[in-house]
């Protein structure tokens, strides 16, 4: 077993346009003062980091590793949500989706994609560059406005949109696997790999890739009401990132899992600040811990009623809390008799 390490905390839900939130240097020093020893860095956020640079130039990416450092953190990971969702979109939501790329990308889907896929391949080489071994993303999707089959799905339909899905990440994971850097999709609404089924789904497609990994975040599975503890089980051998995130479902006789159009903070299912939720951390630390998750433990604050700054003030010692150094012997060993085979076979009459 290995101690997890952390707490980390993902930037992206803390970037501004204001110090200490606008440049890496001032809001690695911010968080270090939080209490956090690792930072995830979002890959498509400018002030943080200019990507392509990252991924073509070692120097560029030594000088962004030593700002970290210099702050005494760490990178985790760099996290490519954004990029990730364009690498598939239906049309359904291309204008939605247009805001997550360039102006000039706008109303130009196939140049979108196109433009998403090659920066996934530069946080693959960037990722290297950084000295990182995994990297979050999400899958997009071509299949969401299908989720619930009303009208009925035409035949063959998901069979075609996973096919399609595959066929565009598969250069991708050969690249992370050049690089030698998992690549971890975060499962989540909105995405076609949002559960365990969907995310099998695809492995099938990749031909199991072995760098097609995911990144684990209970709070979404919490909001579906699927076993998140069970899930740890399940796929502990390609959890491979953690985003630590609490939420609570509250359905009532008006409300359930699909939250009627309101507001977060007025619907069933809600993402809350770390220890306001319904998640039991202590059992999935357990778990990871048991399972021999390597990565790192990330604060993902979102929440609806609380602030960010309380709310990442709150996550750091929430999070150090829970983390299990690991132990290095068995609490038995006092009463060992050692190892001896002839006294075992002994035993066993033989």
């Amino acid at each position: 077993m290995q101690t997890i390490k952390g707490p980390g905390i993902f930037l992206a839900q803390f970037a501004g346009d204001t110090a200490p939130f606008n440049t890496l240097a001032a809001i690695c020093k911010w968080a270090k003062e939080k209490g956090f020893t690792g930072v995830q860095i979002p890959a498509w956020d400018t002030r943080f980091i200019d990507l392509q640079q990252a991924a073509e130039s070692k120097t560029y990416a030594d000088e962004i590793k030593g700002t970290v450092q210099e702050a005494g953190l760490e990178i985790t990971e760099l996290a490519s949500h954004l990029l990730g969702q364009l690498v598939a979109v239906n049309p359904a939501y291309d204008t939605l989706f247009d805001g997550f790329a360039p102006p000039a990308l706008h109303g130009n889907p196939k140049a979108r994609t196109a433009w998403a896929v090659q920066q996934l391949l530069y946080a693959a080489k960037a990722s290297e560059h950084l000295g990182l071994n995994a990297h979050a993303t999400f899958s997009g999707a071509l299949l969401w406005q299908t989720v619930y089959p009303w009208p009925q799905r035409p035949a063959g339909l998901v069979e075609t949109a996973f096919t399609e899905l595959a066929n565009r990440w598969l250069p991708i994971l050969n690249a992370f696997d050049e690089c030698g850097v998992d690549c971890c999709y975060e499962i989540h609404p909105g995405e076609d790999l949002h559960d365990g089924v969907s995310y099998e789904m695809f492995l099938a497609k990749v031909n199991n890739h072995q760098r097609a990994c995911l990144l684990y975040d209970p709070s979404h599975f919490v909001l579906q009401c699927l076993d998140y503890l069970a899930y740890i089980d399940h796929y502990h051998q390609r959890i491979k990132a953690f985003h630590v995130k609490d939420a609570e479902f509250n359905p009532t006789g008006k409300q359930g899992v699909y939250g009627g159009y309101q507001s977060w903070v007025n619907r069933a299912g809600r993402f809350r600040s770390l220890g306001d939720g319904q998640v039991n951390f202590k059992s999935i630390f357990s778990k990871l811990a048991a399972y021999d998750y390597k990565g790192w433990a990330v604060l993902e604050w979102e929440c609806a009623i609380k602030n960010s700054e309380d709310g990442a003030a709150e996550g750091a010692p929430f999070i150090k809390k829970h983390i299990i150094k690991v132990t290095k012997k068995a609490f038995d060993d006092f009463a060992g008799t050692g190892s001896n085979e002839e006294f075992n076979r002994a035993l066993l009459g033989l």
